[in-house]
């Protein structure tokens, strides 16, 4: 290529499981290319990536870490997306920015699994990845092995690039199958050119045939070489290779040790080679052709000191300080590397940057002269839906504004967070994808936005309804000096079908109760099903005024109203109640293997299995339909997680309201009048 084809940023983002190394892997990325002068480490809490505290202390990543770097005149950004299951949206944001993708795994047959929603992602917004194998110093397991165990959890053919030499049980070197020259480790720096060892040649011949049969699939003139027993030119593989991953046909396999800065420079080099442009990426994103400078937002921080921050890719250049684009004037340009933020005059094609103080910008709008294009045909990552929740409050109750707009924040920075206030319990909700994705969430109102919350675990919203009718004769009367109160009412309290809610009838004849004081009654009525005999919000049944008095001088709209509400009060414990618990519709989407497993996991909740069914679009996963009680589902996904390596996940959507009875009712109710005790 020629220095202008290469002169445009490009972005490389490390995807992978937790522990599989990532933030070591960019660490020795950017150590490597020269742009820091010592590699930190995770325990020492030292690295560019995983700078927040909330990452320092659970030694993990919890969001994505923006690098940059120059590699021979090539300039990069690198993101570094977390692992973990719980903070896939923000690793799937993150991928919006990529060029390509580098999926970063362990050699471990049973944590390949984990990789197949990544896969799946990658797949369907077509972005070109290829697979570093980390870790391999340590490895146990044949590399055959581990790529059929990769194989099956990607859809795109794995083309094996290099094939390990091993003395003893440590992994030393390695070959390059396409040049076929053999290279020795060093702790540091380039390894070394050897001779290649005998006992690898009958492996290197095999693994290298493999991979041009494999490119000979996309290109006739190879496959016509191969039949002819021809042997291709290593510049032509290259060519071929670097084609089939532009066009996201193959996934190349290479491996090495971020922690000993193995195969560092093979990763760069094959980067540099074959990773695709920016505009080929952008053409891809279905970004419009035309003038003029275009970004788009993958992400939005508030940081405490600097304020908020838009994270954005440049499509086309330049970009400068004090500019108008997307309808906002840009309040200061920065590189970020990790935790710090490096103030720049302009950013051109490619480059990721920060942009200060625009407001109206969110994740996934692109950015032009002309406005903020909020809905940009990018195949933008669709928001998961939560899976689970926390019940939060302020612990200094003057807080209570300020919490609202916090939590506003932070679902501008993760759109997988979502905040319910729910009617029934009068709870406010942090939904999100875990407990763990949760507890960083409130470690974030405290540590950015100085909020300490109290948690909790959500109420089930319970409700109770009444099984046969009763007629109920209720007055209120007081005299005091002037004029008194008198309310008298007769109502019929009858059951209704589920789902029916609250009927009101009035069949007063005569005059009993005029006209005025009907609405009372019913306002009375109505605020006493807030809370009834059981302790839980009353549905379903229906109220008749059929009779009544009044006295001309001391009935009121509230003497009335009281009457009503002490009718209920005193009717509804001879109307044999019940209590009722929501019944979710759930589906419960695994790979095949675990679906015998998650029967039992249904059961073993109260579920009631509905059947099963291939996922749409997923080769060997299975949605398992069910019903299952609310109070079941609160630590569902914890469990389910547990049962399949992580992949797991489920959708809810609320079904109807069952009569709960039994023990289990019992202590409901108990506990319920308890919590009312006490407050």
């Amino acid at each position: 290529m020629t220095d202008k084809e290469t002169s445009a940023a490009r972005c490389a983002v490390l995807v992978g499981s937790y522990t599989s190394g990532k933030t070591t892997l960019m660490e020795a990325m950017l150590h490597t290319a020269g742009a820091i002068h010592r590699k930190g480490t995770i325990p020492q809490g030292n690295t560019v990536g995983d700078s927040s505290p909330e990452a320092r202390q659970r030694q993990m990543s919890v969001e994505p870490n923006i690098a940059h770097c120059t590699y021979l005149g090539d300039h990069w950004s690198i993101v570094d997306c977390p692992g973990s299951i719980e903070l896939a949206h923000e690793r799937n944001a993150g991928l919006m920015a990529a060029d390509i993708a580098v999926i970063v795994a362990e050699p471990e047959l049973s944590k390949t699994l984990i990789l197949a929603p990544i896969f799946k992602f990658l797949d369907d917004h077509k972005i070109p990845h290829l697979l570093f194998v980390n870790k391999m110093d340590k490895a146990a397991v044949r590399v055959a092995e581990l790529m059929e165990a990769l194989q099956a959890v990607s859809s795109k053919p794995l083309v094996l690039r290099q094939v390990p030499i091993r003395e003893g049980e440590e992994v030393t070197g390695f070959v390059d199958l396409v040049s076929e020259r053999a290279y020795h480790y060093k702790e540091a720096g380039s390894s070394d050119l050897i001779e290649m060892p005998e006992v690898v040649k009958d492996r290197e011949g095999e693994a290298r045939q493999e991979m041009l049969e494999f490119l000979a699939d996309f290109d006739d003139d190879l496959l016509e070489q191969l039949l002819e027993d021809k042997i291709p030119a290593p510049a032509e593989i290259y060519d071929q290779l670097a084609k089939d991953l532009q066009d996201d046909l193959i996934v190349p396999v290479l491996f090495g040790s971020a922690e000993r800065s193995n195969g560092i420079t093979r990763l760069w080099k094959a980067l540099r080679h074959e990773a695709p442009q920016p505009a080929a990426t952008a053409e891809r994103l279905g970004i419009p052709a035309g003038e003029g400078p275009v970004a788009s937002v993958f992400r939005i921080l508030h940081l405490p000191h600097t304020g908020r921050m838009t994270l954005a890719r440049v499509w086309r250049g330049p970009l400068s300080d004090g500019m108008t684009i997307g309808g906002e004037r840009v309040s200061g340009l920065f590189h970020v590397m990790g935790g710090d933020n490096r103030k720049i005059d302009r950013a051109g094609e490619g480059e990721v940057v920060a942009l200060g103080r625009m407001e109206e910008t969110q994740a996934g709008d692109l950015l032009t002269p002309a406005g903020r294009v909020t809905d940009s045909g990018m195949l933008w990552p669709d928001r998961p839906k939560p899976v689970f929740a926390l019940a939060v409050q302020p612990l200094n109750r003057q807080d209570d504004v300020k919490l609202t707009g916090s939590v506003a924040k932070l679902i501008e920075e993760d759109g997988s967070i979502s905040v319910e206030h729910n009617a029934d319990t009068h709870q406010m909700l942090l939904w999100g994808q875990g407990e763990i994705h949760l507890k960083i969430a409130t470690e974030r109102l405290k540590s950015k936005f100085n909020v300490a919350v109290d948690v909790t675990q959500p109420q089930t919203a319970y409700k109770e309804t009444i099984r046969k009718s009763t007629q109920q004769h209720s007055r209120f009367k007081r005299q005091t000096g002037g004029h008194g109160q008198f309310g008298d009412v007769r109502v019929e309290i009858k059951p209704l079908p589920r789902g029916r809610g609250f009927e009101f009838i009035d069949k007063v004849v005569g005059g009993s109760v005029p006209r005025q004081y009907i609405s009372a009654v019913e306002h009375g009525a109505k605020d006493y099903l807030q809370r009834g005999p059981l302790g839980f919000p009353v549905v379903d049944l229906s109220v008749t005024l059929f009779d009544g008095q009044h006295h001309a001088v001391d009935s009121s709209d509230q003497a009335f109203k009281t009457a009503g509400r002490m009718a209920m009060s005193e009717g509804l414990p001879n109307c044999a109640p019940v209590l009722l618990e929501p019944i979710y519709q759930v589906t419960i989407d695994v790979p095949s293997d675990f679906t015998a497993k998650i029967h039992g996991l249904i059961s073993g909740r109260r579920g009631q299995i509905l059947g099963f069914e291939s996922k749409a679009g997923w080769d060997g996963w299975d949605e398992v339909k069910c019903q299952m009680p609310q109070s079941e589902l609160r630590d569902l996904i914890i469990e389910l997680r547990s049962l399949t390596f992580g992949v797991g996940s489920f959708e809810w959507n609320f079904d109807h309201l069952q009569e709960l009875t039994g023990r289990q009712a019992d202590k409901v109710i108990r506990d319920r009048q308890e919590a009312l005790a006490a407050d």
